[in-house]
């Protein structure tokens, strides 16, 4: 049987990014006993992944400097798998963790949108965030040509690292229009604190070709990956390639916030002028209430974080940098606003659930994420449905609202550590 910990604190932090490590601290920092936990073996989330102790990062070093020095406790390898009034568990390799709180903060992230067309389960075909993330845990990539397709900024931060690997960086596919993509960079010359890392990128990533108009229509290789077929103004391009990395925006990750009955407007989290949700005590900050990166991240975390704490005082402070922040979301979501043409990608038989091997022809019969669970079992995999969900509902127009415990794969005998007064009841729908 596993080991058990049980603790109270004043506030539990879910998530280790950006948002998360603000929202920590400052609380902290105020002097309440904070929490903060993380399926990661490191802080930093997705964006700072690898990025403490001699980071190159500003930002990154001075809130891994700052969380050291406070009282904040981490709780790494924990995946909270389930959420109720004032208490939460949270399973790690070998402990679950019961912890009593009275004030919540979600700082949940987000994950790739991943859309199907022929030829991405492909090895060597992954996510955009994926390849950075796998470079930076030490993938030699040193001499391999690689395309990098999709959409948004994330895909010019991931070509730089890539060259600054050693990569050969075939061309960036940027499936929206130039003139879309002029307007957006027009707009982050209104965002001082950009400006630098823009002109960073600019410069690094000066010799590789940058083709708007264009997008993947299938990835060929036998066993593995070894062209690219893309699409560029309607004419086809092929291209040799050791790695194709898309990413077709980021989807938040809601299933802790849906849990709990937190409203989600407009697919993302919705909360008032302190990051606080419908649920009192409950605060939401980063990516689940709207993708803008980890600067507005870290804003909202550390609003949530005071208000939290009752420093509302505090908060109102970052008011004007949080909105400044979200006209920038506003922009982004203005230009890479995904084209109706991405939804031909994916032909007949072109598997859209790769975990239960569920192709778009079957899919394209039912009417509802629901029908096409119950015939098909798409969705029913190990993700759960958090990759086939999120193309279905670009693909479909089809929501998926309903999460049920436990929101992840656990241990049996993690179950069986649950307080019996914990365990929700079941209805129709999800949980209550």
């Amino acid at each position: 049987m596993n080991a058990e910990s049980k603790r109270s604190f004043d506030v539990a932090v879910i998530g280790g990014g950006p948002a998360g490590m603000g929202a920590a601290t400052v609380a902290a920092e105020c002097g309440l006993s904070v929490v903060l936990l993380d399926d990661n073996p490191g802080l930093g989330g997705q964006i700072w992944r690898g990025e403490s102790g001699s980071s190159k990062h500003t930002q990154a070093s001075h809130w891994f400097d700052r969380v050291g020095r406070s009282s904040v406790e981490w709780i790494l390898e924990a995946r909270v798998f389930q959420v109720g009034k004032g208490h939460l568990s949270a399973e790690s390799p070998d402990t679950v963790h019961q912890i009593a709180y009275s004030h919540l903060i979600l700082a949940t992230g987000a994950r790739e949108r991943f859309l199907p067309f022929p030829g991405w389960t492909l090895p060597n075909v992954l996510g955009a965030g994926a390849l950075h993330s796998l470079i930076k845990s030490g993938l030699p990539v040193e001499g391999k040509r690689i395309v990098i397709a999709g959409t948004g900024p994330l895909l010019l931060a991931v070509a730089a690292y890539a060259r600054e690997k050693g990569a050969q960086v075939a061309c960036i596919a940027e499936q929206t229009t130039g003139a879309k993509f002029a307007c957006f960079g027009l707009s982050v010359l209104l965002v001082p604190e950009e400006l630098e890392e823009v002109w960073q990128l600019a410069w690094q990533l000066q010799a590789v070709p940058h083709w708007k108009n264009c997008w993947p229509v299938a990835a060929l290789g036998k066993e593995r990956l070894e062209a690219v077929r893309l699409s560029h103004h309607g004419r086809i391009r092929e291209i040799a390639s050791d790695y194709l990395a898309c990413g077709f925006h980021l989807v938040p990750s809601l299933e802790l916030a849906q849990f709990i009955g937190c409203a989600i407007q407009d697919g993302y989290v919705a909360v008032d002028e302190n990051q606080q949700t419908c649920i009192p005590g409950v605060y939401c900050a980063g990516e689940p209430t709207g993708i803008g990166g980890f600067e507005l991240a870290l804003v909202e975390g550390q609003i949530a974080g005071f208000a939290a704490a009752n420093r509302k005082d505090l908060a109102r402070k970052l008011w004007r940098r949080r909105d400044a922040g979200l006209r920038h979301v506003r922009a982004l979501r203005r230009a890479f606003e995904l084209r109706d043409e991405l939804r031909n990608m994916p032909q007949e038989d072109t598997l859209v659930c790769r975990c239960e091997d569920v192709p778009f022809g079957l899919l394209r019969a039912h009417q509802s994420w629901q029908s096409a669970k119950l015939h098909s079992r798409c969705g029913m995999g190990p993700c759960q449905g958090r990759v086939c969900g999120a193309a279905a509902e670009f693909l479909f127009g089809w929501s998926n609202s309903s999460v049920r415990p436990p929101l992840f794969p656990v241990r049996c005998s993690s179950l069986a550590e649950m307080p019996v007064e914990t365990i929700p009841e079941i209805h129709e729908g999800g949980s209550k």
